[in-house]
């Protein structure tokens, strides 16, 4: 398809053409109304004219005969102006008036009448058009009354060529306008298309080009660009979690099979049977708890689980994780304490906040004993759980995504989980959030990469953000949540 008859096919063209249609017939329709009520108030004015002049010229007839009536019409003719005036005797010659000569034909016309008639001007004579009233006296003579209306004439003239040179001039530069902008929308239309062709073809990071302009087009661009980031996020984050399931289970599942290989071929007692396959047991239960993890992230950042939200206290969800672990941070010859405002009340998935919490103690119980090099002798507790308000620039929905709050701040409540161990380098604390990331190469503690990826989920779903820092010594992970009434109506997830 050629350039032209694409902008001719564009629906920006076509409404163009038909704006104009429909302005051109208004504008018609206005000037033609105008003009015929003007041409009905100029006749109306000029027969009302022609008639109190006659009235006036009947009088003198009446009163002094056809020599006064003569009289009074040579002294008007001797004024100028557009009145014009005859008197001519039964054979139709001339008495008075400021004509000089008419038709016979016209005398012998009854009431109103139009003609033309000539009269001197600059390098000879001109035709005019006039109208007038002929009356036939006592005696044969005739009378005729009338007006130069000659100027009406040129005004119809006028404003039908102004009428028409409008419409034509305003057809032009609707046309050209509906040409300019169906070009315009056309070549934003066409790099929508480009992008979604290049994507189509497994390019993800086509984005759609925006104006900046803030229109229709620019802010759709912008929703379509967010959707496709979050698309290709979506994809990047299935490949590498493919990558992750093929590299992470491929070792236990491999330990497992070799496992029970080795309890076929070796000669066992009861006992040792027994003790292999609790093992394996234990083994595909941590399996099983890495897929279950996995499907948890997947089904929150698919935006499942809003239907449960309920008003919540965090100071009472902390108390209840905090008395749940204490004994198992005692175990380990650690002390854990909380420490909340109270009350917190935030708009959430119970389960899922709780598992979240639950996430960040135990991950602080495996990893954050202190030592002496890192403040061990210090008074602080090993593990401390806090809870407090904070301000907020921006109000945000349930999916994580963030509005204007009307330019006040909102408060948030933020759960802090810090321990007095090694910490994390700063080098990698975004990485850990990702899945089946685990700082230690040999992998030897238990774990499947995947609690701090969990905890990140739980709280995107929730309109919030985990941040990690330093503790000095140890690590402090700050989980942000909206406070209730800070948090719109659940709905499907955007995350990030």
């Amino acid at each position: 398809m050629t350039a032209p008859s694409k902008l001719f096919r564009t629906t920006a063209f076509r409404l163009s053409l038909l704006y104009l249609a429909v302005f051109g017939l208004a504008a018609s329709l206005a000037i033609g109304y105008i003009y015929w009520n003007i041409n009905i108030l100029l006749s109306r004015q000029l027969d009302e004219s022609i008639q109190t002049e006659l009235s006036g010229l009947a009088a003198q007839y009446r009163s002094g005969g056809l020599r006064q009536l003569v009289r009074t019409i040579a002294k008007r003719s001797e004024t100028p102006g557009n009145s014009l005036y005859y008197v001519a005797d039964r054979q139709g010659h001339r008495i008075a008036g400021n004509l000089g000569s008419i038709s016979p034909d016209l005398l012998k016309e009854t009431g109103p009448v139009e003609f033309a008639y000539q009269r001197p001007a600059q390098g000879g004579m001109e035709r005019r058009l006039a109208f007038a009233n002929v009356f036939h006296l006592t005696g044969g003579t005739q009378l005729l009354v009338g007006r130069d209306i000659e100027d009406r004439r040129v005004l119809s003239r006028v404003t039908r060529s102004a009428m028409l040179w409008g419409l034509g001039l305003m057809a032009l530069i609707g046309i050209g306008g509906g040409l300019l902008v169906s070009r315009n929308l056309l070549a934003r239309i066409d790099a929508i298309t480009d992008t979604s062709r290049s994507i189509m073809a497994g390019d993800l990071s086509g984005r759609i080009p925006r104006n900046r302009s803030g229109d229709e087009l620019d802010r759709l661009s912008e929703s379509l660009n967010q959707m496709l980031a979050r698309i290709e996020q979506l994809m990047a984050g299935l490949r590498e979690v493919s990558d992750n399931i093929a590299h992470d289970l491929k070792t236990p599942l491999t330990r497992l099979r070799n496992r029970v290989e080795r309890a076929l071929h070796d000669p066992q007692n009861d006992l040792g049977y027994r003790e292999t396959l609790e093992k394996t047991i234990e083994e595909a239960d941590d399996l099983i708890k890495t897929f279950n993890a996995l499907l948890s992230i997947a089904r929150m950042e698919a935006g499942a689980g809003t239907g449960r939200w309920e008003s919540l206290d965090a100071a009472a969800l902390i108390a209840d994780v905090a008395e749940l672990y204490e004994p198992v941070a005692e175990e380990r010859g650690l002390v854990l304490r909380a420490d909340a405002e109270d009350p917190l009340p935030i708009l959430g998935d119970r389960q899922l906040l709780g598992q979240a919490l639950a996430n960040l103690v135990d991950n602080a119980i495996k990893h954050g004993r202190p030592d002496e090099a890192n403040g061990g002798s210090d008074q602080a507790p090993d593990i401390l759980i806090e809870a407090h308000r904070t301000g907020g620039g921006q109000k945000m929905n349930s999916n994580g995504a963030a509005h204007s709050a009307g330019g006040k701040g909102m408060e948030m409540a933020e759960i802090v989980v810090s321990d007095r161990g090694p910490g994390i380098p700063e080098a990698d604390r975004e990485r850990v959030l990702e899945r089946f990331v685990r700082l230690e190469a040999s992998r030897s503690a238990p774990g499947s990469g995947l609690g701090l990826s969990l905890v990140a989920a739980v709280a995107r779903l929730h309109g919030g953000d985990l941040k990690l820092g330093d503790n000095g010594p140890g690590l402090k992970a700050v989980l942000t949540l909206p406070m209730d009434g800070a948090v719109e109506a659940p709905g499907i997830t955007g995350g990030s």
